[in-house]
């Protein structure tokens, strides 16, 4: 064994292996920043509100010029609603419910007010909201209630109101902190009413209470007055079907969401990413080849000591396991080296990612690290036979 490590460190050349730690260094860290960068962006394009069930769509009727002059009436009619939820792309249609009376508000957050103006409440079926009963209930009369709040609200607070007031940022995992009054109007009173803020979202700019407390408040202060929905949510089987949106132009409705709008850009970043990854396969292949060729010219200009080897009782595993552990060794170093490169670049532009979204959850590293290894384990696999097949044809030559 030790002959033959002598015999390799004499016609070692050390910038034919150096190319090929660098490009395949280049490669490999172009492959596993492609993945990794690829599961740290996705969440931003397709990450879902924690409460509301995944595809569904909010819809409305187009207003236009001309609805406009005539002051068409935007709403939906039963029989509309029947329509829409009879299509073969829907599972259930809900209406949005609206508090029929004047409600101020009055949002804060760590005693500091950051907005207080009128609002209008919603509600949607609870079959639409995905979240455990105790904490989506309401029975009449009482004074707290659970809120539904959206993101923009936060979002103002956490890049103006707190960077500029050196107060915490609020995420999904401490929404106590967030205040909300409400003052629902009466006949010349106001009723008081406490928000308990129980989740966000993205998809609905509105502030949204269960069911039963908007029909509650309809009937106790506004004698029972509900107003068609002007706004309905559908659940679908898949939102990037063409023939939602052929039947939604046809009868001249809009959809509230950007659902389908992050569709088609995470088919674009997913197509982007493969391109990136293919690239860096191709570095590492060219890399690999010229890793393979320099083991090669090795095994040729030390053919003669390897096989005097071969005959005085050397086998061939024997012979080719130095070129095959140099192997391993130089590809396990470049996979280090890549995965120590992509940590640091993936801290730097996770900074600046939470920093736009400081809702967003990080992803983990560990399947980078995975990746790695198993692209580490299949080249040394791969070189490993290439060099054995060397070895045992030059030991077939002289047999």
């Amino acid at each position: 064994m030790k002959l033959v490590w002598k015999l390799l460190r004499q016609h070692i050349s050390i910038p034919q292996f150096g190319g090929f730690v660098l490009a395949n260094l280049l490669g490999m860290l172009i492959v596993l920043f492609g993945y990794q960068f690829y599961n740290d962006v996705l969440p931003v394009f397709t990450q879902q509100d924690t409460f509301m069930k995944s595809d569904y769509l909010t819809i409305t009727k187009r207003i236009g010029m001309a609805t406009t002059i005539s002051g068409t009436d935007n709403t939906f009619s039963q029989t509309e609603m029947e329509d829409i939820a009879s299509q073969r792309f829907v599972k259930k249609v809900g209406r949005y419910t609206t508090v029929e009376n004047k409600v101020d508000a009055r949002l804060g957050i760590s005693g500091q007010t950051i907005l207080s103006t009128e609002i209008f409440l919603e509600s949607v079926p609870d079959a639409f909201v995905d979240i455990p009963l105790a904490s989506w209930h309401y029975d009449a009369g009482e004074r707290e209630v659970p809120i539904i709040l959206p993101r923009s609200y936060v979002n103002m607070y956490n890049f103006g109101f707190a960077q500029s007031h050196s107060l915490p940022k609020v995420s999904d995992g401490v929404l106590g902190l967030v205040e909300l009054e409400l003052n629902i109007h009466t006949s010349g009173e106001a009723e008081h009413f406490k928000g308990k803020v129980v989740a966000l979202s993205s998809a609905i700019n509105s502030i949204l209470v269960p069911e039963s407390f908007v029909l509650w408040c309809n009937n106790t202060f506004a004698n029972g007055k509900t107003a068609a929905p002007n706004r309905l949510l559908m659940e679908v089987g898949n939102p990037a079907d063409e023939q939602i949106m052929h039947y939604l132009d046809k009868h001249g409705y809009d959809v509230e969401t950007d659902k389908l709008d992050a569709e088609k850009t995470t088919f674009f970043l997913r197509m982007l990413v493969m391109m990136v990854v293919g690239v860096g396969l191709l570095i590492s292949a060219l890399a690999l080849y010229i890793l393979v060729l320099s083991i090669f010219l090795l095994v040729q200009k030390n053919s003669d000591k390897l096989e005097t080897l071969l005959l005085i009782g050397y086998t061939p595993s024997k012979v080719a396991l130095p070129y095959q552990t140099l192997s391993a060794v130089l590809n396990f170093v470049v996979m280090a080296v890549a995965l120590a490169l992509l940590y640091v670049i993936r801290m730097q532009y996770l900074d600046f990612m939470f920093q736009l979204y400081p809702m967003l959850s990080e992803t983990s590293f560990l399947h980078s690290v995975v990746l790695g290894v198993c692209f580490w384990a299949v080249v040394a696999l791969f070189n490993a036979l290439i060099i054995r097949r060397k070895i045992t044809r030059l030991f077939s030559a002289n047999a």
